[in-house]
């Protein structure tokens, strides 16, 4: 026995019934007596109910919705108070005809009609006995038809088999209302208190948890024994589920600690949700499975996907770890797994495009091509890992997507300066509160394949710190023997690299870790001669700006000699950035004057560029003559391309003390050092008298003392100064020079050739100097770039000293 029911026509509701109003009394033997001696009327009102079967003598209050239904209600309760009841076949047809009741019901007594606060009208009536529809006679306004009688088989009064069965029902019966907590305890004086055998089985059979077919049946049963019986198996079975419920709760109740409270409370509050339109974690883990079944994945991942999410169903939705685990499977969602886009391997296209979009750069480009024939060749070749070297502003970044557009893969860059935890490589672990993947693992996934063109911006600049280094977690990363199983701490799983096209770019190769330095090939990407940035600021950056500020190439006209003013004049680097800058600002007069309607010179002349950018700035490093002893012209090699500078020493009176000044660093003021040593022992060979040392001070300085330098290139050139010093002799005019110099006066290779052969040619230097071993350095260099100049190999400090140093003597030489 379940709570009981009350039968509705639309819906079930026991709303406002009085509290006041009088009990309706169970039924008496003599009242069952009474009511089964009643002639049956020949033509009866047929009220079908939705949800529920009423039983003979049974009394149940009904709530009526349908307009056929109130209306049959108001004429029998103004006539004789009689109607016919029966149930519905399928409780959801709204206008059941003939087809859609069933034909055996009970006849019903109206005993109260109430109008509840709410416009509904509810109804309680009695059953009286069961009827059988002959034939159906109106449908509208309301069902009617003519009835007769079903007859009903009764038991001998003194069955020894009823009267057990009878009380088993009664026995039952108390059982079920002692162990439902549903059913109050006040119900077994019910029970109690029927002394009629056949109304108790009513009663019971109209208050059991059965559907409305199993009711039905249970009325239909002519027998009164057989229905007792049926409807003593059916309280079996409910008390049954009863104590097995009961059961499985005491041994939850028991077991049940706050943590399986708190899930129990959340179910609850998200059947709340749903009802309220809100989220439904359910269908978001559907949602996962249905993604995951058109992953392209190994059977290992998908084992391993399919217990994480099995573990996130587990889990309490509202514990921090959830969202954690959510944003785990979302990540394996949304990575490419073996997705990767088809290389083209069209040369000559790949050729034009990095032509088109990059003027110089041979070396970079062939290395590109070759790889590209290789893989075309072999289609099976890991991804090599290159490294860009060079100045600022060359292109080595942009040349990233020249690359990517070329093999037709996807690009993807991340900036590493600055970068000083671990975690940004690796991921941090899921243990952690916010934990999230790694950049290279993030940026796959923005990627969508897995063998995008990968630029590792300013690998130069990672440092570390007391949170890991960054540069010892790219070792595995730019690895190809390593990098195909990749692993991210939050992934918890190797990922494949090796497709991957990895470009490094840097300025500086001396701060790039060893080991990290040994997994790439280095690619020297050099400055441009004043000729390349001239052509490269009329096809590139002079049409870029033009496109950015709303302007077409017949707004602004910039010539040749124009051009490489502004290059001259306003720019000192071995890129093009600053260039580009100053053609903006070139830009942006235009687009004003052309805003205010502004006449201004479309043809750009030099006044014109005089007039925007202002004075000229930078002067071309002029060479400086050779009146003065001691003054030489050396070749250095900074962040932003070759420059030249120049060494100046002078002798003053005093004790032989040595003062270095231009701000030097430790290495340079070293060379000075050793440069001064060889003289002292070598004065014979150089025709100094060895008293002069100790007579007077010795000062070496470096101009542009506000600007840092250091190396050990400036060796030669400081002791070509201090010869020329101590013999007051001429240094050979329009030289410059660079090597390392050791005590015993050999001459070592320097690096950084190419930009000091750039910034020899622009101070109009007509010889230089180098070490023996650096002529195969000037072997790469392009044959443009080495016109006008000629080359002394050296390998000792007297090849040097006989070279640069002239016999003729200086204007107003010391005597020494």
């Amino acid at each position: 026995m379940g709570e009981i029911k009350i039968s509705t026509f639309d819906n079930i509701s026991l709303q406002g019934l009085d509290e006041d109003a009088e009990l309706i009394p169970l039924l008496t033997p003599e009242d069952e007596e009474e009511m089964n001696k009643e002639e049956l009327p020949e033509t009866l009102p047929v009220l079908p109910l939705r949800n529920t079967v009423l039983f003979p003598g049974v009394v149940i209050p009904i709530t009526a919705g349908r307009d056929k239904s109130i209306n049959l209600i108001k004429d029998a309760n103004n006539g004789n108070k009689t109607i016919g009841v029966v149930s519905q076949k399928d409780e959801e047809t709204e206008n059941p005809g003939v087809e859609d009741i069933n034909t055996l019901g009970t006849v019903a007594r109206i005993l109260r009609v109430l109008q509840m606060p709410d416009g509904n009208t509810t109804v309680i009536i009695q059953g009286k006995k069961r009827f059988q529809i002959a034939e159906v006679i109106t449908e509208e306004p309301y069902l009617t038809a003519t009835v007769k009688e079903a007859s009903e088989e009764r038991p001998n009064e003194k069955s020894k088999e009823f009267e057990a069965i009878i009380d088993s029902i009664k026995e039952l019966a108390f059982k079920i209302i002692k162990d439902n907590p549903n059913i109050p305890s006040e119900a077994t004086f019910a029970i109690k208190n029927i002394q009629s055998n056949s109304f108790l089985i009513n009663f019971v059979s109209s208050n059991l948890n059965l559907s409305v077919g199993e009711k039905q049946k249970l009325l239909e049963i002519p027998n009164l024994q057989e229905r007792a019986l049926t409807t003593l198996k059916y309280m079996n079975m409910e008390l049954q589920k009863l104590e097995l419920k009961n059961d499985i709760q005491s041994k939850v109740r028991s077991d049940m600690d706050q943590q399986q409270r708190e899930y129990f409370l959340h179910q609850q509050m998200k059947t709340i949700q749903e009802e309220l339109g809100g989220l439904s974690y359910e269908e978001e883990v559907d949602e996962m499975r249905v993604k995951a079944k058109k992953k392209k994945w190994s059977k290992t991942i998908k084992e391993h996907f399919e217990k994480e999410l099995a573990k996130m169903q587990r889990m309490n939705p509202q514990v921090a770890e959830y969202s954690i685990q959510r944003n785990y499977l979302d990540l394996f969602l949304d990575l490419p797994w073996d997705e990767f886009s088809k290389d083209k391997f069209d040369l000559k296209r790949a050729q034009q495009i990095l032509d088109r979009d990059h003027y110089g750069l041979e070396d970079v480009k062939r290395r590109i091509i070759e790889y590209l024939a290789v893989l075309k060749l072999r289609n099976d070749m890991k991804s090599p890992i290159l490294c860009l070297y060079g100045p600022p502003g060359v292109g080595k970044t942009s040349l990233g997507k020249s690359v990517a557009e070329a093999l037709g893969r996807e690009y993807v860059r991340i900036s590493l300066g600055g970068l000083r935890d671990e975690a940004e490589i690796r991921g941090h672990r899921k243990t952690y509160i916010g934990a999230m993947p790694g950049r290279i693992i993030q940026s796959l996934k923005k990627a969508g394949k897995s063998n995008p063109v990968f630029i590792l911006d300013e690998i130069d600049k990672l440092s570390n710190s007391h949170q890991g280094d960054p540069s010892s977690a790219m070792l595995e990363v730019l690895d190809p023997e390593q990098n195909s199983e990749f692993y991210d701490n939050f992934l918890e799983m190797g990922y494949d690299l090796s497709k991957v096209m990895f470009i490094a770019t840097a300025n500086n190769l001396g701060t790039i870790q060893p080991a990290l330095r040994d997994r790439m090939e280095i690619i020297n990407v050099t400055g441009y001669t004043i000729e390349e940035k001239v052509e490269i600021g009329k096809k590139h950056l002079l049409p870029k700006q033009l496109k950015e500020h709303g302007l077409t190439a017949k707004d602004l006209k910039i010539g040749k000699p124009q051009m490489e003013k502004i290059v001259e004049g306003y720019t000192r680097e071995s890129g093009v950035r600053s260039l580009e800058k100053q053609l903006a600002k070139m830009v942006r007069y235009a687009a004003k004057s052309i805003a205010i309607e502004e006449e201004y010179n479309i043809k750009v002349n030099n006044q014109d560029v005089e007039k925007i950018l202002g004075p000229a700035r930078l002067e071309r490093d002029k060479y400086e003559n050779n009146d003065v002893a001691g003054v030489v012209t050396g070749l250095a090699w900074t962040s932003v391309g070759g420059d030249i500078l120049f060494i100046e020493s002078i002798l003053s009176k005093g004790k032989g003390t040595l003062n270095i000044t231009g701000n030097l660093g430790k290495v340079m003021k070293e060379s000075a050092t050793i440069a001064m040593e060889y003289i002292k022992s070598n004065a014979d060979a150089f025709g100094i008298d060895s008293g002069v040392f100790e007579k007077y001070n010795v000062h070496i300085h470096v101009p542009e003392g506000a600007t840092p330098k250091d190396g050990p290139s400036a060796g030669i050139t400081m002791l070509t100064s201090l010869v020329s010093l101590f013999t007051q002799r001429k240094v050979k005019k329009s030289l410059a020079m660079t090597g390392e110099i050791t005590l015993r006066g050999k001459v070592l290779p320097v690096g950084g050739i190419k930009e000091k052969i750039l910034a020899a040619k622009r101070a109009r230097i007509k010889e230089i100097i180098l070490c023996e071993d650096n002529r195969k350095d000037i072997e790469e260099i392009k044959e443009d770039y080495l016109k006008g100049l000629t080359f002394h190999y050296v390998s000792d400090m007297s090849e040097v000293i006989a070279i640069a140093v002239t016999d003729a003597k200086v204007k107003k030489a010391k005597k020494l």
